[in-house]
């Protein structure tokens, strides 16, 4: 009886330290479970349309890019969206959209293209201008078998793609990585 009794006098510390420990961290206001790392006192997020300036045209890139990009501050931050002049602006366009062999059989012939998907990006934080960056460049590339045409599998590697694209923005603009 004396052992239950000290198993769980102990497993209700633990239980109190985890949850003292996880009200510290969420109440320092910079850290998240989410992995960002926005100060509390940054309540807004201005994502600008990312203009398409690649040589090659998909005009449906643009576009993708810019929706995922909010939707994921969204669903990963609280900060409001706003149309102008938010806490954090983000401005980007698309610079590079370039399909190349990335796999060469013995015949040299490509086995495996790769569409490669480039843009430079712009962040600016009005209340800490030190984490600023101009025309960073990302890129982001799937793989699709040399035997199948770009116009059958293009929408489905750009939303991958778009996917890398967004996740390594919104890491180095919020989560500082």
């Amino acid at each position: 009886m004396m052992n239950i009794r000290k198993s769980i006098i102990s497993g209700i510390c633990v239980v109190s330290a985890l949850v003292a420990t996880m009200f510290i961290v969420h109440s320092c206001g910079i850290y998240s479970f989410t992995g960002t790392s926005i100060q509390p006192d940054v309540k807004t997020v201005t994502i600008n349309y990312f203009e398409y300036l690649a040589p090659k045209v998909n005009p449906s890139l643009s576009n993708l890019i810019t929706e995922q990009l909010k939707d994921k501050f969204l669903r990963l931050t609280k900060l409001e969206q706003v149309d102008i002049d938010g806490d954090l602006e983000i401005a980007g366009a698309v610079s590079g959209y370039d399909v190349k062999a990335s796999a060469i059989t013995a015949n040299e012939q490509a086995a495996q293209n790769r569409l490669t998907v480039s843009v430079k990006v712009s962040f600016v934080n009005r209340k800490y201008p030190e984490d600023d960056f101009e025309n960073k460049s990302f890129s982001a590339y799937a793989d699709f078998d040399a035997n199948e045409s770009l116009d059958a599998v293009e929408a489905t590697l750009c939303e991958e793609i778009v996917e890398q694209l967004c996740e390594d923005i919104f890491n180095s603009t919020v989560a500082n990585w």
